[in-house]
């Protein structure tokens, strides 16, 4: 039997993706006031972010470790190999709850591996990580190649990203209240990057436009072979701009092969409507 790909909803795959190559999504869960939610399944994206706009605020919190035990033992009974690709530890406790719910139901059993693998990795950038996961298990690679390639593309995924309207940020904790404001004020838009799993600011620019085309020449500082590699992009219930940066990055890199999709609920909730964010590889394997 081919090994099993999990991951969790932090992920932001196309239900497409998901479908086709049988990966198995764990939620995270979204919050408002006393309503608990199922970060893509009681909850869809759009729906947030619409909320978001009217002023609702959404919390998030990491799956149960309780949910993990349940899922590690149904793979268990079946004698199901499994790989774990987890969303960032930095950014999310869920990784932990994991590792403490595999080593509560296996304990000193080896009737099955199950292997998990902190990403360091967010959005889309996680995303193109699980689906080559997912890719390499569909054509029967074995356990050790996939775990390979999941840790040289994690290692190797810059995360480019920029938001709408810093309030979300401030309200996560990212920015300080006075930064909020003059920028919102003055049209100043962050770009910002992942470092060892957090969100790490790196510039800023005035109004939009400047903003992609600086996130365009940092991929080009950054990356090659793009002609040659699947670029991520996705956003904040803004499919415009984000169609608007896949044509400058096809114009002025030639890159062919995009996957892009709305930010979902566990990132959206902290990033806001109109988060745009741009994943591609700085490095491609041998």
């Amino acid at each position: 039997m081919s090994v099993k790909i999990v991951t969790d909803s932090a992920v932001d795959l196309p239900q497409s993706i998901i479908d086709e190559y049988g990966i198995q999504v764990v939620p995270l869960i979204v919050m408002l006031d006393d309503r608990v939610f199922k970060d893509g399944q009681t909850i869809k994206a759009e729906e947030l972010f619409q909320g978001m706009r009217e002023g609702k605020v959404y919390k998030t919190s990491q799956v149960a470790m309780g949910d993990f035990v349940d899922l590690f033992q149904g793979y268990l009974d079946q004698k199901q190999d499994i790989i774990y690709i987890a969303f960032s530890s930095a950014l999310s406790g869920t990784y932990q709850a994991a590792v403490m719910a595999r080593n509560q139901v296996l304990g000193e059993k080896e009737e099955i591996t199950i292997d998990i693998i902190d990403t360091k990795c967010a959005s889309l950038g996680f995303g193109l990580v699980v689906y080559q996961a997912a890719k390499m298990a569909r054509e029967g690679r074995s356990r050790e190649e996939i775990l390979a390639a999941v840790d040289f593309y994690s290692k190797h995924m810059e995360h480019i990203f920029t938001v709408d309207d810093l309030e979300y940020l401030y309200r996560g904790g990212r920015v300080t209240r006075t930064t909020a404001f003059v920028g919102g004020l003055l049209n100043i838009k962050p770009i910002l990057q992942v470092e060892e799993g957090r969100l790490v600011p790196l510039e800023k620019k005035k109004g939009r436009k400047r903003v992609l085309k600086r996130m365009v020449e940092i991929m080009k500082e950054r990356g090659e072979g793009f002609a040659s590699q699947t670029i991520g992009i996705s956003h904040g219930d803004d499919l415009e701009t984000a169609l608007e940066l896949k044509e400058m990055i096809q114009e002025e890199l030639g890159a062919e092969d995009f996957l892009i999709n709305t930010i979902g609920g566990t990132i959206g909730a902290h990033a806001g409507p109109g988060t745009i964010a741009l994943f591609f590889l700085n490095k491609l394997p041998d």
